[in-house]
């Protein structure tokens, strides 16, 4: 509420509540419809990039506007507020800090050290593809960022898994899966959060009670990334082996320090910033590294200041627009009352039946995944109609936890167009850098075998369907199996 009266005390307007657009709700979702559209398009077309997608969401920013019957002021003013919403900056500065950190642990010779360890080991092509996936798994439960964890992971084990035979889209489809597989079940993660508390639920009971779900799309999830995870090319692999040393595993010391502290309860950011001084220090004690490729200043250069760290900012400087764009795009859609027409429409169909009433809740995750490509974002949107349709049934506050959280982790990390998937092939285009031969896997390839997402899907498909899982509410908040009567 403060927030607001600062925001309007600024611009000089009273809040937006509410906007009217030409073809009632349809007409809200055009700025976000149109990015959607844009960003497939020029993803299999091969003409892809950060800014083109930037542009993309100004577009359908600018041509909301000719379908807005509110004042074009007070459809300007609303994306403004929807550009001040914390939920975009807060994923920009992970991302800043995470990119910072994996660049300096590259910089110690990272990549060089977990390439040495799968030619030595034998784990290699399949092998390292499901290795992948549980150490990405771990990290994200562990630090409770997917989207950290995309971009750490595809700066250091996506060109090492390429270089001992990874096959490269189910390399990247198993980073993104680990992160789904995190993002859902953290204490930390801000998804488990927002769905605990906008349905009134303790963290701890939620996590407890989501473990089973998450482990039965983990399990099929490993098989397939071993059974197909092999294949890539051995030229790749004959790219890096000369350049192979176990010295850049003593960067797994600040790895496993950044674990450790977010374990024990430590923001990500703390976490992350005690991890990149641990690393530059390693660097100046062990000749692993030059602390030139960490900072440096040279006057002949445009950006004047060089180094890992400043490409681990300056690499997603475009995504950290368009993840602002994005979240704008989505307020509108609050504001246009496209979400409670969608719910308005579900709820006459639902009835009297609590399958239909988890169909429903199910449907509106999902629905609303598919157009907000930031899932924190998608997850509050939908929160209160999850809770409003829960509480009407009864359905525990776990179970409504869930299936919000669930599906919205799962989805998130497999559109094409989604924030996580665009940041992870932007991270590849920018290891290629370094990389020369690493190849890049577009969006549209990828999305199909990021198998922790369409496992968690389905699962809790099946388990509004059949009802596995589900409990009601009682009046003390206990878990009950039968409704409690009135």
């Amino acid at each position: 509420m403060q927030q607001d009266k600062q925001l309007s005390r600024a611009t000089g307007q009273a809040k937006i509540n509410n906007l009217e657009f030409r073809f009632g709700a349809f007409g809200a979702m055009i700025p976000l419809l149109f990015f959607v559209v844009w960003a497939i398009t020029t993803s299999v077309l091969q003409l892809s990039s950060e800014i083109g997608l930037v542009l993309g969401a100004i577009f359908g920013i600018t041509l909301g506007l000719f379908f807005s019957k509110s004042k074009w002021a007070d459809y300007a003013q609303g994306l403004f507020e929807g550009l001040a919403q914390p939920i975009g900056v807060v994923a920009m500065v992970a991302w800043f800090y995470a990119g910072m950190f994996a660049q300096v642990l590259q910089v110690g010779g990272l990549v060089e050290g977990l390439v040495w360890v799968g030619t030595v080991t034998g784990f290699t092509g399949g092998l390292f593809v499901g290795l992948t996936f549980i150490l990405a798994a771990t990290f994200s439960t562990a630090v409770g960022t997917g989207y950290g964890t995309t971009v750490a992971f595809c700066t250091l084990m996506f060109p090492a898994g390429v270089a001992t035979g990874a096959d490269p889209t189910i390399l990247f489809a198993a980073i993104l899966a680990g992160a789904v597989f995190g993002d859902n079940l953290a204490p930390v993660s801000d998804t488990t959060i927002v769905s605990a508390t906008t349905q009134d639920a303790d963290v701890p009971g939620v996590v407890r009670s989501r473990f089973k779900y998450a482990i039965m799309a983990a399990i099929p999830s490993l098989i397939l990334f071993i059974v197909f995870g092999g294949g890539g090319s051995a030229n790749q692999q004959a790219n890096i082996e000369t350049a192979t040393s176990p010295n850049g595993l003593l960067m797994l010391i600040p790895f496993v320090i950044v674990l450790i502290l977010a374990i024990s309860g430590h923001h990500i950011i703390t976490s992350l910033t005690w991890g990149i001084l641990t690393a530059v220090v390693m660097l100046i004690i062990f000749p692993i590294g030059a602390f030139s490729d960490v900072i440096r200043f040279n006057p002949d250069s445009d950006s004047i200041v060089e180094g890992a760290l400043v490409n681990g900012i300056v690499g997603y400087m475009n995504m950290a627009i368009l993840i602002l764009l994005i979240v704008a795009s989505a307020h509108l859609l609050r504001l246009g009352g496209t979400m409670q027409a969608i719910t308005n429409a579900l709820v006459k169909w639902i009835k009297n039946s609590v399958r239909k009433a988890e169909l429903a809740i199910w449907a509106i995750v999902a629905l609303l995944n598919s157009a907000i490509t930031i899932n924190t974002a998608a997850e509050i949107a939908a929160a209160p109609f999850v809770k409003e349709i829960g509480e009407k049934y009864k359905i525990h506050s776990y179970r409504r936890a869930n299936m919000l959280d669930a599906i919205t982790s799962a989805l998130g990390y497999i559109f094409p167009w989604g924030a996580p998937v665009l940041l992870g092939w932007s991270t590849i285009s920018m290891m290629q850098e370094t990389y020369e031969w690493l190849p890049i896997v577009a969006p549209t390839a990828v999305f199909p075998f990021v198998f922790q997402g369409w496992f968690l899907v389905i699962v809790m498909l099946v388990a509004a369907l059949t009802g596995w899982g589900l409990r009601f509410q009682g009046k003390n908040g206990e878990e009950l199996k039968q409704p409690p009567r009135s």
